[in-house]
Formats: structure tokens, C-alpha cells, sequence
């Protein structure tokens, strides 16, 4: 339930009396006397599914901005006209706790912070994200996007365009950018100076970091997470879930992509710096072109007969924008996924056919400890440079022949110039205290 409170501009008194009366509305009425140009104060209980087209119904009846109304929760409303109202309304199909038009463009503009804050507030996330991408930690990244306040500009920019708020969209956009470029500079400075200490968690090639390495060379399924938040920030909004919650899921899509972006250029990584910034802009394309579906099909737009054509071109615009570049760099993404079915099949299939290479009789002993397929580091589509076969063997000594054999097998199923390499694991045994030494020995295909 909400309780209106409107300031009546003179000449308007009667108009809105008789939409309130038209509509069963009890309200109780008062002059305005602080000589502001305003005749009277009109105040009355709604179901939450009124305002909206309550509203849009004043507007019709030339109550525009001129109006000062506020809309406030009400708890508890007791009148037997009121319990009428609400009836008509569930009757009607809108039984839902939907967010009036009016009332969402405030909670975006609530969720959007002072730039000085936004600023400050994203500086400290990306701190942290780099500290954690490069400590490889899931717990300090999961912290870096707690502490991001991306959730407010990603729905305001679309709220803005179905809605025809250029205010709110320009703002929405605007921190967007600036966000993502402020976490992006941050981070090749925070990474800069982390070099030049020596800090190199994985040694030269940085990337070996788990979790710097999943956004370096993301796949399809990394579009999931930025469509889910676009999707669940708007319903966040419109039917009364943890906004923070969501906010969470929205810089999990940006904030360690964008400090990946800072890491790599750090390095001197181009590859794997296009990479994540390619799944940076893949993920703002889909968090706001999910926020702007989701508003349009759930009715968030002018709905007055000369209001919908203005709005309806901008969204499909913008949908169309969000849409082709989502489309077009979504390809990469295709391609980096295909290589991962594809080192997939690889390892089970070498998998199969080492273990039926060595059940033969001459190389009894050997056994099967480790199929790794390494990948050449070409981010951010990558390619198959060889297979690594690891063994145990009693015997120090390589087996002649054994490379040479599991590559006949193997080859037919890997593309051209992959090189099979072997290696030895030998454990022996020095003395009764149970002490081992471990020696590896490396042998390599044609």
C-alpha cells in the first residue's frame, strides 16, 4: 500500500477531485496557504498497483511536473472504500508488488551515488580486486565486488530509456565508463608497481594465476553471469529483492575482468589483455541489454498514446546497439569455448589410448599418473602446443620407442604439429625410514 501526498498548482483542484472521485479514491483535502502558486494539498491511501496508472491518469488530466507529489509505504489502511479499491485492482491481473514508473526512477537515482563517493568507492574495489588477481585469492576478489557500487548506474541508464529520462540515462551511462576506466587505470598502476617490486606470484607468465587466467581467456558461459545480473537488478527494483545481493552479482561481471584489463597491460600481455577487455565490454553490452528487455516486457515505459512512439524508438535503438556489438564480440568467446570441448575430448581420448598403449606386455611396470594438454599462451584463442604424458616406472631409464608409440595412437586425434612429450616419474627408495626420492625424465615425440 502507498499513501500519496500531492500539492494541487492552481487551477488543477478540480481536475484532480475528479480523477480521485472517478476512480473510488477516499482522500482528504486541505488548503494550501504559503502562496507558492499552489491552491491545495491532496492526501489518500492507493494499493501499490495503483499509483502508476494513477499517476499517468493525472498527467493525462494536465497535472505535470508543476505538481509536487510524494509517495510514502503505508502499513496498514482501514475503510471499506479502500478495501473496494484494491479489490478492482486485484481483479484487474496486477496483483504483484510491482514498483510504479515514478517510484522506480527514484530508486535508481537513489542507487547511483555522488561521483566523489563513486570514485573513491570503485578506487578501493579495484585495489583490491589487482591485490587479490595477483595473490590469487577468491576470497579478496569476492571482496573487491562487494564494496563496488555498480549496481545503480547499470540500471539507470536503461531505466532512463524506456522511461524517456535523458537525465537519468546520460548519468547512468557516464558512470559506466568513467567506473570501468577508473578500475582499469588503477589497476595497471597498483600492477606496475607490484612488478617492479618482484611481486610475480606465478613468475613470468602471470596468467598461471587461477583466477587472473578465467578472465584472460573467458568462454560462453561467462555471458550468463552479465545477463543474470542485468535481469535480477531490474527485478531487484521492481519487486523488492536485496538490491545488494544483485549489486554483488553486477561487479562479479566487471570489476575482476576490468582489473585483469590492468594486470595484463602491466605485463605487457596484449593478448591476454584483449582478451579481458573484450569480456569487460561483452559484459556491460549485456548487463544493459537485459536491464533494457526486462524493463520494456515488464510494461516500465510511457504508456499515453502520444508518449509511446517517442520511447519506443530510442529502446529498440539502443536494443539493437546493445544486441549487434554483443553479437560481434561474442565470437571470440565462441571460439575460445570450442578450444575448451575440444582439450576436453583431447584428454579423454589420450587418456584412453595411453592406458591401452601401456597395458602391452612390453611395458609392463609403466603406469598412467598424469594427461596434461598445454595450450601455447596465444591469448586470447589459444591453440593446442603439446600433450605431456607423465608415467611411474621402477626403472630410472626412459623406455625406447614409448613417445615415438603413444604418438602413432594419439596424433589421429589432435591437430597437425602437436608434440607428444613423455615423462618419467621414478620413486625410489633410500633407506627404512621411509624416505623417497622422486626423479622426472622427459622423452618426445616426432
Amino acid at each position: 500500500m502507498r499513501y500519496l501526498e500531492i500539492t494541487v498548482p492552481e487551477g488543477k483542484r478540480r481536475a484532480v477531485l475528479d480523477v480521485l472521485e472517478d476512480e473510488g479514491i477516499d482522500y482528504v483535502v486541505s488548503d494550501e496557504t504559503s502562496g507558492r502558486g499552489y491552491t491545495a494539498v491532496v492526501r489518500f491511501p492507493v494499493p501499490t498497483q495503483a499509483v502508476e496508472p494513477l499517476l499517468d491518469r493525472l498527467r493525462r488530466a494536465g497535472i505535470g511536473d508543476e505538481a509536487s507529489v510524494v509517495v510514502l509505504n503505508a502499513e496498514t489502511v482501514i475503510s471499506e472504500q479502500f478495501a473496494t479499491l484494491r479489490e478492482r485492482y486485484s481483479r484487474g491481473g496486477q496483483t504483484g508488488s510491482r514498483t510504479s514508473r515514478q517510484v522506480l526512477r527514484t530508486k535508481a537515482d537513489e542507487l547511483t551515488p555522488p561521483f566523489a563517493i563513486y570514485t573513491v568507492m570503485l578506487l578501493i574495489s579495484a585495489v583490491v580486486a589487482t591485490a587479490g588477481l595477483l595473490a590469487d585469492s577468491p576470497a579478496v576478489v569476492i571482496g573487491a565486488m562487494v564494496i563496488a557500487p555498480l549496481l545503480g548506474p547499470a540500471l539507470a541508464a536503461n531505466i532512463g530509456i524506456v522511461t524517456g529520462d535523458g537525465r537519468l540515462k546520460s548519468t547512468g551511462f557516464r558512470y559506466q565508463v568513467v567506473g570501468v576506466t577508473l578500475v582499469v587505470v588503477a589497476s595497471v598502476g597498483l600492477a606496475t608497481l607490484a612488478r617492479l617490486a618482484g611481486l610475480e606470484p606465478a613468475g613470468v607468465d602471470i596468467v598461471a594465476a587461477t583466477e587472473l587466467e578465467e578472465r584472460v581467456a573467458p568462454n560462453l558461459f561467462s555471458l550468463a553471469v552479465a545477463l543474470g545480473a542485468g535481469i535480477a537488478g531490474i527485478l531487484s527494483l521492481t519487486r523488492g529483492f536485496s538490491e545488494a545481493i544483485v549489486g554483488v552479482m553486477i561487479a562479479a561481471a566487471l570489476i575482476p575482468p576490468s582489473a585483469a584489463v590492468g594486470i595484463t597491460v602491466a605485463w605487457g600481455m596484449s593478448g591476454a589483455a584483449i582478451g579481458a577487455a573484450v569480456l569487460v565490454i561483452v559484459n556491460l553490452l549485456s548487463i544493459n541489454l537485459a536491464a533494457l528487455a526486462t524493463l520494456w516486457i515488464a510494461g516500465y515505459r510511457p504508456q499515453g498514446l502520444f508518449e509511446v512512439s517517442p520511447t519506443r524508438t530510442p529502446t529498440y535503438t539502443y536494443a539493437a546497439i546493445f544486441g549487434i556489438g554483443l553479437l560481434v564480440l561474442a565470437a571470440p568467446l565462441a571460439g575460445i569455448t570450442l578450444l575448451e570441448f575440444h582439450t576436453t575430448e583431447l584428454e579423454s581420448a589420450t587418456e584412453a589410448e595411453v592406458n591401452a598403449v601401456l597395458a602391452e606386455s612390453r611395458y609392463d611396470g609403466l603406469e598412467d599418473e598424469d594427461i596434461e594438454v598445454e595450450l601455447d599462451g596465444d591469448y586470447p584463442i589459444q591453440s593446442v602446443e603439446r600433450i605431456v604424458v607423465t608415467v611411474s616406472s621402477n626403472d630410472p631409464s626412459p623406455v625406447p620407442g614409448l613417445a615415438d608409440r603413444l604418438y602413432e595412437e594419439i596424433s589421429p586425434h589432435s591437430d597437425a604439429g602437436v608434440a607428444i612429450e613423455v615423462q618419467y616419474v621414478v620413486t625410489q627408495q633410500r633407506g627404512g625410514n621411509g624416505d623417497q626420492q622422486v626423479s622426472v625424465r622427459s622423452s618426445n615425440g616426432p
